[in-house]
């Protein structure tokens, strides 16, 4: 293995002009204060990095070697119109200034290149060892499993593994779980909701010895199973459906990845195939047009991620957006942390830097087509790029030839027009609006711009896909020196990493990106890591914690596993099922150790108080979306049917303030939505209110395991929340609608909201609690309407004041009163919301 010193020499230049003498003073002279890293570079154009140079600005590569009259610099130079002459707000360039660059890039534009002496590591050997002994590096290995004393215990394989473990410290599992909590476990461990009185029932009544599995059968080929499983996908995905950072762009077709993972999860699409879909899907061959949609949708795994659009430079913006990818990809898939490896070799895991810029080229040669791009202090359309959209099969251009003719015309005129006054003295003067006079120029032009858009755009209309597709410039790329986009080392050839050996592993097609063969890669039988991970995914959903705790993380500063041999006993059986999650999913939870109470036992405490050895079932608290949903179901409003789509389809691709009014009415969709959670829209930053208070998942990065705190707010809010009183007011409503004695509406409740029923003490205190809340209720007087809620406005001292003045004024949605109709209303729905206060409904035994 090779690593980079930061020792710098130049190449040697041609004879001519010299560069550094007759060339960089000019450019210092007349270009930098519109062009360099200080300022924001005007049209995009970078004349201060070599990078920056030759590729160019909006208008394209500001040189053509070689050709002084094909060169855009010489172009503006020299234009004689003096609105478009370069320098704008400084003299012209004399005739020998002019004359030196013609020469310079006749003679080839000859710019020192800075290169980096490639010396051998010094921690090659530590490297070395690493690789050879780290335990998530070695082949994956097929165990038999260990024989136990306690022949009559293990139901399954799995079972053998953990009691092994257990009697090598004198330990014993507790007992099983009674039915009716094995039942309500399951069911929320499979499809994130309660079972219903019926599913308890049936269950119940059903002796035979395959009860079980028949109950686990059905959970699986349920819909549902999809749409718990493949939220915990999104998780990882870091999928949301906005750009996220300092310009939140709106990702209005996101919805279609999102229905794409549930869909792929319901049908236990193979997950290599999963993954190979998701990472190079557009250079799968397609049997038919929907197939090839399915395809392209599926690559949004990489296009759906945080962008920075308010990045003043190109490099940089493409080379973070670079590195979110490998992040995401990496940590998903084989749970290593190679970003670490972006401007160093890895403190840690054997991943130098050149091998970090070898999976980088790949995505170098990937057009992130999410339909986005960077301007530093943008507004409107600025950061929408509809080329960088994928096409939907469906799109068929509709508008009239006629009406486009008149509207380009006038979009030209309007486009002109706002240019030439943009940023003028002319244009800044305050006109007696008390608006730049510039103002009614910009709101013509955007006013076109949308209106061109909504008859022409695939985007605007509806018919686009966040996806990726290979680039036109297909290449090897720089390592660059300390992660600096713009300080180029050697070339680094596409590749893989070297930490582990996958001996299959195919030659790279040097025409294509490589994603293909990195998929391939990747999904390999012989890869050791991607079936180690994804069974400990699965294994950390079902009991709590992984075998592995570190789910993200499979290198040296991540844990090591509790049970290596059942680790690989069950990535080898996953292998061998041809990479089923269902079969996975199947296995575990017919295992005895999943159907163990939750006990505790003193003397197991004592010597494993963290339950690693798995001598019980761990009690989890419900995640954000279980809760919404089961309040949802419990009440019985909840919507199994999901949405054709999500509310952040009608957004456009502009800057969308977190408070402002597209942020309100997505907030209140949301509140008002009554689909399961995974269907509400999820944009960076506008989280659902229903769902704030049980730590959501962040969408920022790979979340394999999200935070479960208890904290004061989550109390607060099952007991003030618009959204709890609302659902606990439906429960009482049908409750009290319901034939029967109110000892029969405290055991429907009972059962509906903890899924058992009441004890007889239980049953007593509710009966008193309704009778006695009935009696001392007074209707509280009616309240007048509330005027709009607005904030004063925010200013982001990041951002620059906007020019125009445009009055940006937050607005924050007001919550809905909600009032019982009677005493009796405001009885059952106190009570009601009391259930859902309490621990037993928040926690899964």
């Amino acid at each position: 293995m090779r690593t980079l010193v930061l020792a710098f020499t130049a190449l040697p230049l041609l004879a001519g002009v010299d560069f550094e003498s007759k060339v960089r003073p000019i450019l210092v002279g007349r270009c930098y204060a519109c062009h360099s890293a200080a300022t924001k570079p005007a049209g995009f154009l970078r004349v201060d990095d070599r990078t920056g140079f030759f590729r160019g600005g909006d208008s394209g590569p500001a040189v053509v070697p070689g050709k002084p009259e094909a060169s855009l610099l010489l172009q503006r130079i020299e234009h004689a119109d003096p609105r478009r002459r370069m320098p704008r707000e400084s003299p012209a360039l004399n005739a020998e200034e002019i004359a030196t660059l013609k020469t310079w890039i006749a003679e080839g534009a000859v710019w020192p290149v800075e290169t980096l002496t490639v010396t051998p590591a010094k921690n090659t050997a530590g490297y070395l060892q690493l690789r050879a002994k780290h335990w998530a590096f070695q082949p994956l290995r097929n165990p038999v499993p260990p024989p136990v004393a306690n022949r009559a215990w293990p139901a399954t394989a799995v079972d053998q593994f953990l009691l092994a473990q257990l009697e090598q410290k004198q330990l014993k599992p507790v007992g099983d779980a009674d039915r009716l909590t094995l039942v309500r476990r399951v069911t929320y461990d499979l499809t994130g909701l309660p079972p219903t009185p019926a599913e308890v029932d049936a269950f119940l009544a059903d002796k035979s010895p395959q009860a079980y599995a028949k109950l686990v059968d059905r959970l699986l080929a349920s819909p549902r199973f999809g749409e718990r499983w493949g939220r915990h996908w999104l998780d990882v995905a870091r999928y949301g459906e906005s750009s996220g950072p300092s310009r939140n762009i709106p990702y209005p077709h996101a919805w279609r990845y999102r229905a794409y993972v549930l869909d792929a999860v319901n049908r236990d699409v193979p997950y290599n195939q999963f993954l190979r879909e998701q990472i190079a899907g557009d250079l799968l061959p397609a049997a038919s047009p929907a197939e090839r949609d399915r395809l392209l949708i599926a690559t949004g795994f990489l296009a759906l991620g945080p962008k920075d659009v308010n990045q003043r430079f190109k490099e940089r913006f493409q080379m973070d957006n670079v590195a979110e990818q490998i992040d995401t990809v990496t940590r998903s898939t084989v749970a290593l942390t190679v970003s670490c490896a972006r401007c160093h070799d890895h403190k840690f895991d054997p991943i130098p830097t050149a091998d970090y810029y070898s999976l980088a080229g790949i995505f170098t040669s990937t057009d992130d087509a999410a339909g986005v791009r960077n301007k530093m202090g943008g507004a409107g359309l600025d950061y929408y790029d509809p080329s960088m959209l994928l096409r939907h099969s469906a799109y068929q251009p509709k508008a009239d030839p006629a009406t486009l003719s008149r509207l380009e015309a006038d979009l030209a005129t309007a486009k002109a027009e706002w240019e030439a006054i943009r940023g003028t003295p002319e244009g800044l003067k305050i006109a007696a609006n008390g608006r730049p006079t510039q103002q009614p120029f910009r709101l013509k032009y955007e006013k076109l711009q949308k209106e061109w858009l909504s008859l022409t755009d695939h985007g605007t209309l509806g018919y686009a896909i966040h996806g990726v597709r290979d680039a036109k410039q297909i290449a090897d790329t720089n390592i660059r020196v300390r992660g600096e986009a713009e300080l180029l080392g050697p070339v680094a050839p596409r590749g893989f990493l070297t930490a582990f050996a996958v001996p299959d592993a195919p030659p790279l097609n040097r025409a294509q990106s490589g994603r293909m063969e990195l998929a391939q890669w990747l999904t390999s039988d012989q890869n050791p890591l991607t079936p180690r991970v994804v069974v400990n995914r699965i294994w950390q959903h079902l009991y709590g914690e992984g075998l592995v705790k570190t789910v993200d993380n499979f290198g040296l500063t991540g844990d090591r596993p509790s049970h290596p041999e059942l680790l690989d006993y069950l990535a080898a059986q996953f292998v061998a099922d041809g990479w089923s999650v269902k079969k996975t999913v199947r296995r575990v939870v017919l295992s005895r150790s999943y159907r163990l109470a939750s006990t505790k036992v003193p003397a197991n405490v004592e010597v494993d108080p963290a339950n690693r050895l798995v001598w019980r079932h761990a009690p989890r608290r419900l995640d954000a979306e279980e809760v919404r949903d089961s309040i949802l179901l419990s009440s019985g409003r909840l919507q199994l049917n999901p949405p054709p789509a999500s509310a952040a389809q009608a957004l456009s691709m502009i800057e969308m303030r977190d408070n402002g009014p597209e942020s309100r009415a997505i907030i209140e969709q949301a509140d008002g939505s009554l689909a399961r959670s995974v269907y509400l829209p999820l944009l960076r930053g506008v989280t659902p209110r229903a769902l704030e208070a049980f730590d959501p998942v962040t969408q920022t990065l790979v979340t394999g395991q999200r935070d479960a705190t208890t904290v004061p707010t989550q109390a607060l809010f099952l007991m003030n929340s618009t959204f709890v009183r609302q659902q606990s007011l439906a429960l009482a409503s049908d409750l009290l609608a319901q034939a029967g004695s109110e000892a029969d509406r405290i055991r429907q409740a009972y059962r509906r909201i903890l899924n058992r029923l009441p004890t007889a003490q239980e049953l007593d205190r509710a009966a008193s609690f309704v009778h006695e809340y009935a009696a001392a209720y007074r209707a509280p007087a009616p309240s007048l309407a509330a005027p709009p809620v607005t904030a004063k406005p925010v200013v982001n001292p990041a951002t620059p004041a906007d020019p125009d003045n445009i009055d940006r004024t937050e607005i924050r949605p007001a919550e809905p009163e909600i009032r019982p109709a009677n005493a009796q209303a405001a009885a059952w729905m106190s009570f009601a919301q009391a259930l859902y206060a309490s621990a037993e409904f928040r926690f899964v035994l």
